[in-house]
């Protein structure tokens, strides 16, 4: 019987139509029984609807008797919503079965969800975002194909297959092995959560992170104000995915994503590994948020298994 796949929008207007409609047809081909929410295409300024359009989305979703409920795209939105949403409810429909899969803006989710009810979601594609998306090669349109690393790790994620991710890191963690929960997503958005009482207060985690659009001294900045609010020692680990899409600057003078790992690591105790397939980028890996994981190196391959 094929997995019930609902698609919802809490964040960002789904700039087109052609985006969802291609998700639905490329899931469905995968095997999973697509539906859309009804307001999944919803417009109110850069938002998927205004903000009780989005937050009964995802009440709706949460009722919805769906195995998995995958945002269309992130943006931003939830940080809005985060005060008003039934975190009973979400914590009940994960534990019916319900996997909550996304990135980006719904890292806000991701981590609220986990504070007040220790509710375990998916850190995974998004459906416009990844399974939606075109490319412009050359002047001409086409059809770009889903990245079949992304594809075939969210269909084993969630039909339960997957049991581990592995990447390449940097030299210097041979012999790592720790466990701990594995929190994290979008950096922007674990910062901006900071001091709030959506904050999740995992001790003796693993930390991913990743990020787009921002420059490796914002990332710096990011990281050290984790590090300065306790955040960084307190963890097993932090692994670093994908920072894409940030532009070099002539005043930075060589300094670049080594100079900001190299600075973050001499503040912290904790060690920061780099190198997860994970952020805006085609080639991604889905992860359980909440799980606990173990994190262990031979050489340079490092695994995160669950």
């Amino acid at each position: 019987m094929a997995l019930s796949l609902r698609l919802f929008s809490p964040s960002g207007v789904v700039a087109q139509k052609s985006l969802l409609e291609r998700a639905e047809r490329r899931l469905a081909a995968m095997g999973f029984a697509v539906s859309s929410d009804e307001s999944a295409l919803a417009r109110h300024e850069r938002f998927a609807g205004d903000d009780e359009t989005r937050l009964a989305a995802i009440h709706r979703t949460a009722r919805s008797g769906a195995s998995i409920a995958m945002v269309t795209r992130g943006g931003y939105g939830l940080t809005r919503l985060l005060d008003r949403i039934d975190w009973k409810l979400v914590a009940r429909s994960a534990d019916r079965g319900l996997r909550w899969v996304g990135h980006s803006d719904f890292t806000a989710f991701q981590l609220a969800a986990l504070a007040h009810g220790g509710t375990r979601t998916w850190a995974g594609p998004m459906a416009a975002y990844d399974f939606g998306r075109m490319a412009d090669e050359h002047g001409e349109k086409r059809v770009e194909a889903v990245d079949e690393v992304t594809a075939a790790c969210f269909a084993e994620a969630m039909d339960g297959s997957l049991e581990a991710v592995g990447f390449r890191t940097d030299p210097g963690f041979e012999g790592l092995d720790v466990k701990g929960t594995l929190w994290g997503g979008n950096l922007a958005m674990v910062v901006s959560m900071l001091g709030t009482p959506h904050w999740p207060k995992v001790k003796g985690g693993i930390l991913f992170i990743e990020d787009v659009n921002e420059h490796p001294y914002r990332v710096e900045r990011m990281l050290l104000q984790l590090h300065q609010a306790g955040v960084l020692d307190a963890q097993r680990a932090v692994v670093v995915g994908q920072i894409s899409a940030w532009q070099r600057s002539p005043l930075d003078r060589g300094y670049g994503m080594k100079s900001m790992l190299a600075a973050v690591r001499a503040a912290t105790k904790t060690p920061v590994l780099s190198g997860l397939p994970f952020g805006h980028v085609p080639t991604k890996v889905t992860m359980p948020v909440g799980a606990r994981v173990t994190l262990a190196t031979q050489g340079r391959e490092a695994f995160i298994g669950w």
